[in-house]
């Protein structure tokens, strides 16, 4: 899971992306199926306390990431740094995102959910989907 994604599910002016993003957290829930990056919780704990407007406050963002490290977390190795820069160069995106690839493919996922990579790619065996894409996938 991007951090995006789970942004929205917090973001009380996202319309129409909060309830879909609030969805797709609800049903990684049920499923068990959710896994998320150290990256990734350090991201949404700073868009969520300062970037976010109106932000939400510190215990509260606190609160989240208690919450969404009871998912399966991917804590990144020197070794997967390395790997990222290969992988931001091969397929020209950041190396931020190539980071959380990285941690999916380490997870063994087969989806990441993501607004910034594009829909339907596959990444050497994780397929991106965008949630809020027209076209369900």
């Amino acid at each position: 899971m991007d951090t995006n994604v789970i942004v929205y599910a917090y973001d009380e002016t996202a319309g129409p992306k909060r309830e879909r993003a609030r969805l797709l957290l609800s049903g990684l829930w049920e499923s068990g199926g959710g896994v998320i990056s150290v990256q990734v919780l350090l991201e949404l704990f700073v868009t969520l306390t300062r970037k976010l407007r109106p932000s939400l406050p510190q215990s509260e963002a606190e609160a989240i990431l208690e919450d969404l490290s009871l998912w399966k977390v991917v804590e990144p190795t020197k070794g997967d740094v390395l790997t990222a820069t290969r992988v931001a160069s091969r397929w020209g995106i950041s190396l931020w995102d190539a980071m959380i690839l990285v941690a999916a493919q380490d997870a063994g996922a087969r989806v990441l959910w993501s607004e910034d990579l594009q829909h339907g790619q596959d990444y050497d065996g994780v397929s991106v989907r965008n949630p809020f894409h027209p076209e369900p996938s």
